[in-house]
């Protein structure tokens, strides 16, 4: 029999959706840089290098709240299963991004939230109703207006950030389960080292030369994937996996921006057209949550 979590204040959910957003941002600039990386060099040693540099913010974090006791595990367990998904969706994703376009792979992997709202049920008990099964259901279709995935993407490759869909939302669905017991620097510590050692495995067989002039991209996109998913980690600490992970696609609205900033691209009519469904359909789940919540206080 699932465990029930107890319910989520308003207050709560409204920080784990801003969470989310500001995570997203986070991760999808990491992504951007990393996919410049795998023109040069093969998956498991860029797992291995942005990993190392994961632990800079991870030791900030351990400075600021007050020393190694806030890495203490509490749930080896659920660590362990969370730092595996981690680990599978790590290498998925950077083989996804060798070999399909970031659009293209962002827009499959949106399919993430329809997972979580699939099992967020039968996994953690939250009730998920056909409202706000209708309203992740529209923000995808919103998705597939912005990205207009060209026939092309539907190939074997395009198999990768599906599965990594899959996986993320298996990892989301653990961190909201052991969240409780464990603090998010600790989450993100046991994870990290996970990948990181997966990432060594591989090097005997797959490694080149590092050029200086890449370091420094692989410490900014070792930082920052440090910090998304520390935050992302707070998002469902503090929100059903329901009702934030829908949010997860603020991630095309943030391409967009890092598009026009960093490589001139400007969105099209398209774009602005499935930015409406999307956004609707994000703030019809916090209007229903907090309507639920109301009617709990009041009944």
């Amino acid at each position: 029999m699932s465990k029930v979590l107890p319910a989520v204040p308003v207050a709560s959910s409204v920080r784990g959706i801003a969470c989310m957003v500001a995570g997203m941002a986070l991760l999808t600039l990491n992504n951007a840089v990393t996919k410049g990386l795998t023109v040069g060099y093969p998956p498991g040693q860029i797992v291995v290098l942005r990993a190392a540099f994961v632990f800079l913010p991870i030791a900030f974090l351990v400075w600021r709240d007050g020393g190694l006791s806030v890495l203490r595990i509490n749930n080896l367990a659920g660590q362990s299963v969370r730092a595996g998904f981690l680990v599978v969706s790590t290498f998925l994703m950077i083989m996804a991004l060798r070999l399909l376009p970031l659009a293209d792979v962002m827009a499959i992997t949106f399919a993430g939230p329809l997972v979580i709202t699939a099992l967020a049920g039968p996994m953690l008990g939250e009730k998920v109703g056909w409202r706000r099964w209708g309203a992740v259901f529209v923000g995808f279709l919103g998705i597939l207006i912005m990205l207009k995935p060209d026939p092309a993407v539907f190939q074997l490759a395009a198999l990768l950030p599906l599965c990594v869909a899959v996986s993320s939302s298996l990892r989301d669905l653990v961190t909201r389960r052991i969240s409780a017991g464990e603090s998010s620097t600790a989450i993100l510590c046991f994870s990290t080292g996970a990948v990181l050692l997966s990432g060594l495995f591989t090097l005997p067989f797959a490694a080149v030369p590092i050029a200086h002039a890449d370091l420094p991209f692989f410490a900014i996109a070792g930082c920052l994937q440090g910090a998304a998913h520390y935050i992302l980690i707070e998002a469902f600490r503090h929100g059903e996996a329901a009702v934030v992970a829908p949010f997860k696609y603020s991630a095309l609205l943030w391409a967009t921006v890092f598009g026009a900033l960093m490589f001139g691209d400007f969105p099209d009519a398209w774009i602005w057209v499935g930015s409406i469904p999307v956004i609707a359909s994000g703030l019809y789940i916090l209007r229903r949550e907090s309507l639920a919540r109301r009617r709990t206080r009041n009944g």
